[in-house]
C-alpha cells in the first residue's frame, strides 16, 4: 500500500463514520440555519438593514458552526486508540492529517457552503452576489477548518478542550473572517472584489502547505 492508496482509505474512512454520525453533521448545520435565522427577529427586520449586515451574519455563523464541528475531528479517534496507529504509520503524518481534514470540511463545511445561498436570499442579499459569497465561502471554510484542527490537535488529550479551543482560535480566525465578509459585502455595493478573494486564496494555499505539519506536531505532542 502506497500513500495515495493510505490517504484515500483514510478518507473512506472518515466519510463512513461521518454518515454512520448524522446526528454531527446535522448539528452544526441546524446550527449555521438558526443563527442567520434568529438573527432578523433580534434586529430590525428591514430588507436594506439585513442585506447591509448579512455577509457579517453569515459569515460569523459559518465560522461558530465549523468551531462547533471542530471537538469530533480528532476525539473519536483519541478515545479509541486510532489517533495512535495513525502516528506510528510509516506514512507522513501530516499526509495522513490531510486525509480526515478533507473528509471533515466535505462532511461539514461543504454543507455550510451548499445551503447558504438560500439563507442569504432569506436575509434580503441580492441574487447577484451570491457566487461571490460561495466562492468566499468555498476559500474561507477549508481554512476556517484547518486552523481549528491545530487547535483541536492541542487540546485533544484535555478533558474539556472546548473553551480553551475557542480562546486558541477565534483570534486566527479574525483574518478570514474579515477579508470574507469584507468581500462580499464589496459585491453588494458593487466594488471589486478581486483583492479579498486572492487573499483569501493565498490564505488557502499557505494553510494547505503549513498547517499539517502543525497539527501532526501537535498531536504528538498531545499524545505524548
Amino acid at each position: 500500500m502506497n500513500a495515495l492508496t493510505a490517504f484515500a482509505g483514510l478518507l473512506k474512512r472518515d466519510l463512513r463514520l461521518s454518515l454512520r454520525h448524522r446526528g454531527d453533521i446535522a448539528l452544526p448545520l441546524l446550527f449555521y440555519i438558526m443563527v442567520v435565522c434568529l438573527f432578523p427577529l433580534g434586529a430590525q427586520p428591514e430588507a436594506q438593514l439585513l442585506a447591509r449586515y448579512a455577509p457579517a451574519i453569515l459569515w460569523v455563523a459559518a465560522l461558530l458552526s465549523t468551531l462547533l464541528a471542530m471537538e469530533r475531528l480528532f476525539r473519536s479517534d483519541f478515545d479509541d486508540g486510532s489517533l495512535e496507529q495513525i502516528l506510528l504509520s510509516p506514512y507522513p503524518t501530516a499526509w495522513l492529517v490531510m486525509a480526515k481534514l478533507v473528509a471533515h470540511w466535505l462532511s461539514t463545511g461543504l454543507f455550510l457552503v451548499v445551503i447558504s445561498p438560500l439563507l442569504a436570499l432569506i436575509l434580503g442579499l441580492p441574487a447577484k452576489v451570491i457566487p461571490v459569497l460561495l466562492l468566499s465561502l468555498l476559500l474561507g471554510t477549508p481554512i476556517l477548518s484547518l486552523i481549528g484542527a491545530i487547535g483541536m490537535a492541542l487540546t485533544v488529550g484535555l478533558p474539556r478542550g472546548g473553551m480553551l479551543l475557542a480562546l486558541l482560535i477565534l483570534p486566527l480566525y479574525t483574518p478570514v473572517l474579515i477579508f470574507g465578509a469584507n468581500g462580499v459585502a464589496a459585491a453588494v455595493e458593487g466594488l471589486p472584489v478581486q483583492g479579498p478573494m486572492l487573499l483569501l486564496a493565498a490564505m488557502l494555499v499557505l494553510a494547505i502547505t503549513l498547517a499539517p505539519l502543525a497539527i501532526a506536531a501537535a498531536l504528538r505532542v498531545s499524545v505524548e
